[in-house]
């Protein structure tokens, strides 16, 4: 079975860090694009920080660049979150995806928008609560 398993939320106070961890089961990270993606409530889900397989390069949300940071491994994705907000408070989940076609291009951009992409894993999603 295809699946991402997370860790790492949890209550925060503002400013402070966390450190999200999503490690895959029953598949290979290395040849898919990986992505942190948010849904806050009452809000549309939101792409935060992506990174490609080819050559790690990365994007990130407006909202997030630079305070979040996004790193692989061989087997696991990671999201460092710094001086937190109450605005970022949310379920954060991770996601694995490859290029439509294999002539597609592998862009951080198109996957956090949900484009370009088939989805291949997707964690179940741990909470963030950004307050005092």
């Amino acid at each position: 079975q295809t699946q991402f398993v997370e860790s790492g939320g949890g209550l925060v106070q503002p400013g402070g860090s966390l450190r999200l961890s999503c490690v895959a089961s029953g598949f290979t990270l290395s040849p898919h694009c990986l992505g942190w993606f948010r849904q806050a409530p009452g809000k549309e889900q939101e792409g935060l920080a992506c990174i490609t397989s080819s050559d790690r390069s990365t994007w990130y949300a407006d909202s997030v660049k630079g305070r979040f940071t996004i790193s692989r491994d061989s087997v696991r994705v990671y999201l460092q979150m710094n001086n937190l907000k109450p605005e970022d408070t949310g379920v954060y989940f991770c996601a694995a995806g490859q290029p439509l076609t294999p002539d597609s291009p592998d862009r951080p951009d198109y996957f956090c928008s949900g484009s370009g992409y088939t989805e291949i894993a997707r964690g179940q999603g741990t909470q963030v609560t950004v307050s005092s």
